[in-house]
């Protein structure tokens, strides 16, 4: 009889185990769905070998003992072609969606997952958002699926307007921005930012073009020149910020620039030695952070001879695992639950998973052009030149109020 109890009791003690560790050792495949080809296309596949990098690290070890694969999809930048790919990654069983590149891609993956989770209890899907910024995914058009790592349009516009209100040589700016949701946001926030701030600075133009679609962005410099701004604020991002930069620097444009995307691929080689101390970022990293990001970074660019600047990236990844921990499993429904309100040690200092609206709360930085050295050595796209902080604003200055309205499943 004592020996069946103490069977019994080690069977249960066991079986609590198994339930504590039950994920660890598990693969959780992550469908990356992004472009890899077109104007876009080496963005993407920076970002898709940026995944594959942090997969391949955090695997090692992170706090769930999960180990991550990514399984990638190129997308063209195509709403369609990405609904596409998200029937594919639901055919392989694939739970878990990472995505970054177009709120307009953003936006259809978000309907798909809500439409799979609502038809298919038990077998729903968790949208990791990793660079998509229009404010409507957290706030009007917010989701109990989707968990954004990047911080949204209006957080950097909130941090970009702080820093400029006190910059007395800002007089006159340009608004130029691509046309769809993202670029629309920017140019909506700024004006609204740039009111309630310096409402003596004039907005002396407002351009929205096709996205990755502009080849020469020659006639555009040559309207902001016309206008007589003295600095232009831009969402641009990828070839579309690269032939800006190209563009302003050929047709003799100096004034500044206020950027979201400038150590984006492409950019440094575009803008070479020329705009120093006149175009800036802000961002939630930068290239000369050291540290953990420091260390990654190195390993990065000796595999891919190649710079990463996607730290949404690792961010993403060390949450889910810490969620996964914390859950005691993988199973996307249980996993969201225990993302919300999460707080974590992030590279960038302490994070929070706002529980209202799945926006990562989270420190914003703005940095300049400058040539590299000192104690910001490191050199994207071997230009000689780097990001250097100016300043840093805790997550409670950019952060912006949401109006989200979340509905949570029963």
């Amino acid at each position: 009889m004592k020996f069946a109890v103490k069977m019994l009791a080690g069977a249960a003690m066991l079986a609590a185990l198994s339930s504590v560790y039950a994920q660890k050792g598990e693969t959780v495949k992550i469908a990356l769905i992004d472009p890899q080809t077109g104007l876009m296309g080496p963005l993407g596949t920076n970002q898709m070998r940026s995944w594959q990098y942090f997969a391949d690290e955090l695997s090692k070890n992170n706090p769930a003992g999960v180990k991550f694969e990514i399984v990638a999809f190129d997308n063209k930048l195509s709403p369609a072609d990405s609904a596409n790919a998200l029937k594919a990654a639901i055919d392989q069983g694939i739970r878990y969606v990472a995505q970054g590149n177009g709120s307009s891609v953003a936006a259809a993956l978000i309907d798909g997952i809500t439409k799979h989770n609502e038809r298919n209890p038990g077998k729903e899907m968790i949208y990791l958002n990793y660079a998509a910024v229009d404010p409507d995914f957290t706030n009007s058009k917010c989701n109990y699926w989707h968990f954004r790592f990047d911080a949204d349009t209006s957080m950097k516009i909130e941090a970009m307007t702080t820093f400029m209100k006190d910059q007395k040589d800002i007089h006159k700016v340009y608004l130029l921005n691509q046309n769809y949701s993202h670029g629309q946001q920017v140019a909506k926030f700024a004006k609204e930012a740039l009111k309630r701030k310096r409402p003596d600075v004039q907005i002396v133009g407002e351009d929205l073009h096709p996205l990755a679609q502009v080849r020469d962005f020659a006639p555009y410099i040559a309207k902001i020149k016309a206008s007589g701004a003295d600095t232009v604020i831009t969402g641009n991002w990828g070839s579309d910020l690269a032939l800006l930069i190209k563009a302003a620097k050929e047709g003799g444009y100096d004034g500044k620039f206020f950027t979201y995307y400038t150590g984006v691929t492409g950019t440094p080689t575009a803008l070479g030695t020329t705009g120093e101390g006149k175009v800036f970022q802000v961002a939630y990293s930068h290239y000369n952070m050291g540290g953990e990001m420091g260390k990654w970074m190195e390993g990065f660019k000796a595999r891919f001879k190649d710079d990463m600047f996607t730290g949404a990236i690792p961010s993403a990844l060390v949450g889910l695992s810490q969620a996964m921990a914390n859950a005691k499993s993988t199973d996307p429904a249980k996993v969201a639950k225990a993302f919300e309100g999460l707080k974590w040690k992030n590279y960038n200092g302490e994070v929070e998973m706002r529980k209202a609206d799945h926006q990562l709360q989270q420190p914003l930085y703005v940095t300049v052009w400058q040539k590299a050295g000192g104690k910001y050595p490191y050199s994207p796209e071997n230009t000689g030149m780097t990001l250097v902080p100016v300043a840093e604003y805790p997550a409670y200055v950019s952060s912006t109020p949401t109006s989200c309205a979340m509905k949570r499943p029963s």
